[in-house]
């Protein structure tokens, strides 16, 4: 995967990173599952189509609710990993297919909820837009969200940047200041902004988790060669050594859901 806007064109692929994803990246904390079940994400008997869903985080942290995932992903290896993990779990009502957000290969008005989490910047946002559209029931709901680490706020966290920069200085994902909203126009005539939330928390990792979700971002496990992922991680494994344990990071979670205006 590759684009012009995300670390200069610099080929990127998750899927390489899967074993340590399905290990490290469910980072996302309880009261953020609760507040989108607050908002009506995550009803008994939603069907609910989870875009770029990688090793399937959402929909196993919210099926007990009851509501019926869909769990998508363009990696064959992100969705390899996310059916082990739903096997061993024993959870029933997650399914999983291979597609892009931009062609989900479902049928029109399938899904009461679609749901895209840390991963819309990746699609082309005018195409994924028109397939949510499409498959979504009238007044149907998406849900856009994604969690920033704020190095502006946080010594160990700019520390980080600072080092994946010297491995991969073409990485763009980097620098970020707090979410400022604006409604977007891949949204204009499809969807009407209905909740906007966004709130700060700081997520406790151990050395070894902090470390192994680091290894899987883009700019690390899914775009360096192999003997450069171990040069990168013995040398924060040193960095981290005059921390304690656990880690407390500072990032800002931001959940935006729009209704769909179809049958309006």
């Amino acid at each position: 995967m590759n684009s012009q806007s995300i670390d200069k064109g610099n080929d990127f692929d998750f899927g390489r990173t899967s074993a340590e994803y399905s290990e490290y990246r469910d980072i996302y904390p309880k009261d953020m599952y609760d507040k989108l079940i607050s908002f009506g994400i995550g009803k008994k008997g939603q069907k609910i189509l989870d875009l770029g869903s990688g090793t399937a985080v959402l929909p196993v942290n919210l099926c007990h609710t009851g509501a019926l995932f869909f769990a998508t992903d363009i990696s064959e290896n992100q969705v390899k990993h996310g059916r082990l993990i739903v096997d061993k779990k024993e959870i029933d009502n997650i399914s999983f297919r291979v597609c892009s957000a931009e062609e989900t290969g479902f049928e029109d008005n399938s899904f009461d909820v679609v749901t895209a989490v840390q991963c819309f910047q990746y699609f082309d946002a005018e195409k994924a837009a028109a397939e949510i559209f499409r498959v979504l029931k009238p007044q149907g709901l998406f849900c856009k969200i994604f969690m920033d680490w704020l190095p502006l706020e946080d010594e160990i966290i700019a520390e980080m940047e600072k080092l994946v920069l010297k491995y991969n200085p073409l990485w763009s994902g980097n620098g970020f200041d707090k979410y400022r909203y604006r409604y977007p126009e891949w949204a204009e005539g499809k969807f009407n902004i209905e909740t906007l939330h966004s709130y700060d928390t700081s997520i406790e990792f151990s050395k070894e988790a902090w470390i192994g979700r680091i290894k899987t971002c883009r700019g690390v496990g899914a775009s360096l060669p192999d003997d450069k992922v171990k040069e990168f991680e013995r040398e924060y494994c040193e960095l981290l050594n005059k921390y304690t344990e656990p880690l407390r990071l500072k990032h800002q979670i931001h959940i935006e859901i729009y209704r769909s205006v179809k049958g309006r």
